[in-house]
């Protein structure tokens, strides 16, 4: 069974130095379904950490498992077996109603296809997960949903309905709701496969300021060269993660030949 670290020093008059918890924790986590053809294992014996602060990108053909190791961070599909932990919570112990409170607290999600409800207003949109949580005091969450919109250019698009916005604009504002509650992990499945190359950059390289700002990002993606801008990544294929890249800041050299 996996346990994060902890200090024990109670016999002892110097605290001992704090022990650096990932983020996020998969430990021996495998998923499996009963169909009518019998069980069939998506996800086999997962092992992966993720550090605050990082970008990192899980890579894989369609049906490799990617989404469904998404489900697992998120708390949207349970284990078969192992343990989920996201800042320092056992989500694989929570009831439905403790994993609804703790990810809106704790989680932002982007979804491929935006799911933008069409008829509120894109500050309404971000709005509704603030309302939803409470985190946000009431009297700061229009100003605070006018600033995400600002941070992603799209301040003027206020008052607007979903729909009359590009894909590109109501992806940005996509990214702006799954930050309204400021999670401290952003979550984004295939954020630029329905995007032109140019705002596929502009909404990469939001996800990069994000983490310098110490948020930890993970976005699934089938594009391997996208991948390879993360500061890590994880290849999966039929289930288990067959390639785990290090960190830019290590192979980077290699790469230049220094």
């Amino acid at each position: 069974m996996y346990i994060f670290p902890t200090s024990n020093h109670s016999n002892s008059s110097k605290a001992e130095p704090k022990v650096p918890r990932p983020i996020i924790a998969l430990h021996g986590v495998s998923k499996r379904y009963r169909t009518a053809a019998g069980e069939y294992t998506v996800l086999k014996d997962i092992d992966l950490e993720l550090e605050a602060g990082e970008f990192v990108s899980i890579v894989g053909k369609s049906g490799s498992g990617k989404t469904t190791l998404l489900n697992m961070i998120t708390g949207i599909d349970r284990p078969s077996a192992g343990q989920v932990w996201v800042n320092q919570t056992a989500l694989h112990t929570l009831n439905e109603g403790q994993m609804a409170r703790w990810r809106g607290r704790n989680l932002g999600i982007v979804f491929q296809f935006f799911q933008l409800l069409p008829t509120l207003s894109v500050l309404e949109n971000i709005l509704l997960p603030m309302d939803f949580c409470g985190k946000v005091p009431y009297r700061q969450r229009g100003e605070r949903a006018l600033y995400l919109l600002e941070l992603v250019g799209l301040a003027d698009q206020a008052y607007k309905l979903p729909l009359a916005l590009s894909g590109g604009q109501q992806q940005r504002v996509a990214i702006s709701r799954a930050l309204a509650n400021d999670p401290p992990v952003l979550i984004a499945d295939e954020p630029t496969g329905n995007l032109d190359s140019k705002t596929a950059e502009d909404v990469f390289e939001l996800f990069h300021n994000l983490a310098a700002q110490g948020k930890s990002v993970v976005i699934v993606t089938h594009d391997a060269g996208l991948a390879t801008r993360t500061h890590r990544s994880a290849r999966i294929a039929d289930g288990e993660i067959i390639e785990a890249a290090l960190p830019q800041p290590l192979f980077a050299p290699l790469l230049t030949g220094d």
